[in-house]
């Protein structure tokens, strides 16, 4: 039998039939409506009603943009959704007579990877979801690690410069705010203000200061741009620092990178790799967990979500 696996993102939901193989057999995806959660639960419904007619459905998984409680059924916050103490399990589940299983969607990435990716031949790895923010999913002994309260897996928010730059969590410092897509925007649109004849191609990219993203340095930076380059290599020096620090705790066999930001391939990995040698306690005496990018790139939070419905 198969599942629906549905990923709720800050402007789009993406949902799809999963099977046992981790197959995506239909998909479908609509605009998020963030201001509105009933708006949010109607589109699940109606694409699920839409899946049974041509599949055996035997549960729901959703990942959620939010951190979810330990009843995988509750959001207690959600930054870009209006998800406060929500219970969007138990409200799917009653609008479709049907199991659901809420889960954080990087959890749920990081899921697909270790079931059907990256991680298929591991026991224990982390996934760092680099996009707008960073996320991030731990599998130990071949089980997801949620932690006592389901909050388990944010590595953006440990702390990696004290009283440095402020995070939208409210805090300073994170490393949310030196690896992700928001922290190279920000490196680049700083450097544009300094150095401008250096940003010029990037700057083409962008068509304006204003405009600047941190995809315009990536595109550029696959392109041999030498600023931006250095932009992406500053990038991934805080990548491999914070799975430095990820390991001196948890030890994994891998380490897999997912997000928008992965798309920059080796460009990011190379300097990545090299911070996280570089950083790595004991590293003369250990074996070097590999770091690579993730096999599911848009998909893994509807794969992962689907799976984890399964298994419940």
């Amino acid at each position: 039998m198969t599942t629906v696996g549905v990923d709720i993102g800050g402007t789009k939901i993406a949902a799809g039939v999963v099977d046992e193989g981790g197959e995506l057999l239909e998909s479908t995806q609509w605009p998020t409506d963030p201001k509105s959660p009933e708006v949010i639960e109607d589109g699940i419904v109606s694409a699920v009603q839409n899946f049974a007619r041509t599949h055996e459905i035997e549960a729901v998984g959703v990942a959620a943009c939010g951190f979810v409680d330990a009843d995988r059924s509750t959001v207690r916050f959600a930054g870009n959704v209006a998800w406060r103490d929500h219970p969007l399990g138990e409200i799917l589940a009653d609008r479709l007579d049907l199991p659901v299983v809420v889960e954080n969607d990087a959890n749920a990435a990081g899921w697909a990877e270790f079931q059907f990716g990256v991680g298929k031949d591991v026991s224990n790895m982390v996934m760092m979801t680099i996009g707008t923010g960073l996320g991030g999913a731990i599998i130990m002994n071949e089980r997801l690690v949620r932690g006592a309260f389901g909050g388990a897996g944010e590595i953006g928010h440990m702390v990696a410069v004290p009283f440095g730059h402020y995070c939208g969590c409210g805090h300073e410092g994170c490393l949310e705010m030196y690896a992700s897509g928001t922290a190279l925007t920000r490196s680049a649109r700083s450097r544009e203000i300094a150095e401008p004849s250096f940003m010029s191609t990037i700057r083409e990219y962008a068509g304006d200061r204003s405009k600047l993203q941190g995809q315009d340095v990536t595109r550029a930076a696959a392109d041999g741009d030498e600023a931006a380059l250095k932009l992406v290599r500053d990038l991934g020096y805080w990548i491999g620092r914070g799975a430095a620090s990820l390991s001196a705790v948890l030890d994994p066999e891998l380490i897999a990178i997912g997000g928008g930001v992965s798309r920059a391939g080796e460009v990011l990995l190379q300097p990545a790799r090299r911070s996280f040698k570089e950083n790595l306690f004991a590293m003369e005496n250990r074996p070097l967990a590999p770091i690579v990018v993730s096999k599911f790139e848009n998909d893994g939070g509807m794969i992962g979500a689907g799976d984890l419905a399964r298994r419940d």
